[in-house]
């Protein structure tokens, strides 16, 4: 049976809209707490291979809702099985639920139902997910290694600072006034580790708590997302982020039938850059005025002119998502290795900086020691 009968779409209904989903951390696939991405991944590639096959969209949920080892992927299964029971469309069934299903998710479901292409647009769906995956672990590697440095020269400094220093402590305080001021400093730090220990945890916890209530703030988020692009350095590397994101969303809805409007509204949900989901909003609006997708593009300074410029010739030849799509596959192959350049940077840097401080450290021991060799001598 098709599975526009199996969802009683009864003439084109339409598209179904959902408000803005909320932060979701990562489940362990179809297993315990609550669903995440992970779920979403393997329902929509197990409901994919299930249509394929030809079983009807009921008896493929019913299926997913015993192979849900996840509870409350299982109780959102059983959910959506008994609004497709009552005549309700499948959109409308995950429309429910926009804490997993995104609105292009839902967008691109209502456009395919009554079409027959379900299967591909959720297999389209899931590739675009692996991408995303993708992109978040190159990024995720790329800062993995420099931040296991840090974290290891700072363990290194403390050790030294707590362990090693007071054992010198009584030597070098014969010649006090004779100490380079690294070594008094050093000698300083060591004591405050060591005496006043819980009140440095106390300031550090203290610091910390204060920097996530200011950065969870209204002002803090917009501060921070006004650096991500206009920072020098930092800006390119969000702007190809923001930009890949965002024409990836927009391509596969448009090719699909979703209008350019609601394509546009569900892209702001994928991008979480406030400054460019306001871009998004002016384009949106600019494209419900009459105008085209490339002049709301171009009122931002921190559009890359070849963006826009793709974005004019895909409008003008009408091949508008084909080209959005290119253009996101070019700007993540420059994303990613940009982010590859930037960790082999920051492996010689930190080596610098590790063996500097290390250097510091182990003259601010030496130089008093020969000192009192001299003096004994």
């Amino acid at each position: 049976m098709p599975i526009e009968l199996q969802t009683a779409a009864a003439g084109s209904a339409p598209d179904v809209k959902v408000g803005k989903k909320s932060g979701t951390k990562p489940s362990r696939g179809f297993g315990a707490g609550k669903p995440g991405p992970r779920d979403r991944m393997a329902f929509t590639e197990q409901l994919a291979l299930l249509l394929e096959t030809g079983m009807p969209l009921h008896a493929a949920l019913q299926s997913l809702r015993q192979q849900a080892g996840n509870p409350g992927m299982r109780a959102i299964i059983e959910e959506m099985i008994a609004d497709v029971e009552s005549g309700q469309r499948f959109a409308s069934a995950l429309a429910k639920h926009p804490e997993l299903f995104s609105t292009t998710y839902v967008n691109l479901v209502s456009a395919s139902e009554g079409s027959g292409f379900l299967p591909k647009v959720l297999e389209q769906l899931l590739a675009e997910e692996e991408k995303r995956e993708e992109l978040r672990n190159t990024i995720v590697s790329a800062l993995t290694y420099p931040a296991f440095l840090m974290g290891f020269s700072v363990l290194v400094v403390i050790f030294v600072l707590v362990l090693v220093f007071p054992k010198f402590a009584d030597m070098f305080a014969r010649i006090k006034d004779q100490l380079p001021a690294t070594t008094l400093g050093l000698m300083w730090l060591s004591d405050m580790l060591r005496i006043y220990w819980w009140q440095v945890l106390a300031t550090l916890g203290g610091a910390v708590f204060l920097f996530q209530r200011a950065v969870s703030s209204d002002a803090g988020r917009a501060t921070l997302d006004r650096w991500a692009l206009t920072l020098p350095g930092v800006r390119s590397i969000f702007v190809q982020l923001y930009i890949t994101q965002s024409f990836r969303v927009l391509s596969l809805s448009l090719s699909h039938g979703v209008s350019v409007v609601d394509a546009l509204e569900a892209t702001r949900d994928v991008v979480k850059n406030r400054l460019f989901r306001r871009l998004l909003k002016n384009v949106e609006r600019s494209v419900q005025e009459g105008g085209t997708i490339a002049a709301g593009f171009a009122d931002a300074d921190f559009v890359p002119e070849l963006a826009e410029q793709m974005v004019t010739t895909a409008e003008a030849s009408g091949n508008l998502a084909p080209v959005l799509g290119r253009v996101a596959e070019h700007y993540e192959r420059e994303l990613s290795r940009k982010l590859l350049a930037l960790s082999k940077m920051a492996e010689p840097i930190m080596l610098l900086v590790m063996g500097l401080v290390v250097g510091i450290i182990v003259s601010s021991l030496i130089l008093p020691i020969f000192k009192l060799s001299k003096a004994v001598t």
